[in-house]
């Protein structure tokens, strides 16, 4: 491995992919799902798909590699937080960025994203995630409520912003709907990344929002929407008959019972996420037992 390059002071927002890579001594591993992006023009957009309202006194970003995008958010925002689990990486961010990081602008946090603290004030999150955790990632992020701008495979994004009755729609569609207003902001090739992914990509703006509906128990309605498109060829009576063992309920009869008809008629990818809301609220009354009182 060559030694990297002594880090040139630079005004942030300027800094050449090519050359933070090659600084940083090392290059992408597919194997780890490490595809930097390289094309300035890309990058140079991405913190502008944040909402226009939006508190950037402290950003994260998961995944930081050689810091392009980095040093763009760096540009934009008060504080950065970056989670680079490469150890690598991380210390090629912390060489690279000594001076925001001195001035208390930067900090880097090694470590996994699934498993690592997140900082409490956190005011919004910008990131190119790695694809093989993306969505292990993006629900630990969504209910912090804050707005959020990811890269994402271009198939798994265009499934969190389907909308019923479509192909696309389902479990992820309606759980991620739940939290925010999500919208595709770009598709990006695969040429803007080094190495290049197998597949195109997508940047995703997530505007947090209360939903339009209210759930009586917030996991019952995930297992429950998670149950019902297992069975998604079926219709939904039969959905919440063969899937007690995943949503947990102990009386699925009593739920068809109490359910509207012709929302039994339909497929799961037919029911919007205000149907799932309030099936999920009928099964909650109707689907367990009575616990005898002590």
């Amino acid at each position: 491995m060559n030694e990297p390059d002594a880090p040139v002071e630079q005004t942030h927002g300027t800094r050449d992919p090519d050359q933070l890579i090659r600084r940083a001594g090392a290059y992408g591993n597919p194997d780890f799902d490490q595809h930097f992006l390289i094309d300035d023009r890309v990058v140079d957009r991405i913190p502008g798909y944040l909402p226009d309202d939006t508190d950037v006194s402290h950003i994260l970003e998961i995944g930081g590699g050689p810091g392009v995008l980095t040093d763009r958010l760096l540009a934009v925002a008060d504080r950065v937080t970056v989670i680079e689990q490469d150890e690598i990486f991380a210390a090629h961010l912390r060489r690279e960025f000594s001076e925001a990081i001195d001035a208390g602008r930067l900090s880097v946090i090694e470590g996994d994203a699934l498993e690592v603290d997140y900082p409490d004030d956190l005011t919004a999150c910008v990131a190119n995630l790695p694809y093989s955790v993306s969505s292990a990632i993006t629900f630990r992020l969504l209910p912090l409520s804050i707005p959020l701008v990811l890269m994402f495979q271009q198939e798994f994004a265009e499934r969190m912003v389907a909308v019923s009755g479509t192909s696309d729609y389902g479990r992820l569609s309606v759980s991620t709907q739940h939290y925010a207003e999500v919208e595709i902001t770009e598709h990006v090739p695969r040429t803007a990344f080094d190495p290049q992914p197998a597949v195109q990509s997508a940047i995703v703006r997530a505007t947090p929002r209360t939903p339009e509906y209210d759930v009586t128990d917030e996991q019952f309605f995930f297992d429950f929407v998670k149950a019902i498109f297992t069975q998604r060829r079926k219709t939904i009576r039969n959905g919440i008959r063969n899937t007690p063992h995943i949503s947990g309920l102990s009386d699925p009869d009593a739920v068809v019972a109490a359910a509207d008809e012709d929302v039994l008629r339909l497929r799961a990818g037919s029911l919007d996420p205000a149907g799932f809301a309030a099936l999920a609220n009928v099964a909650i009354e109707h689907g367990f037992d009575a616990q005898p009182e002590e």
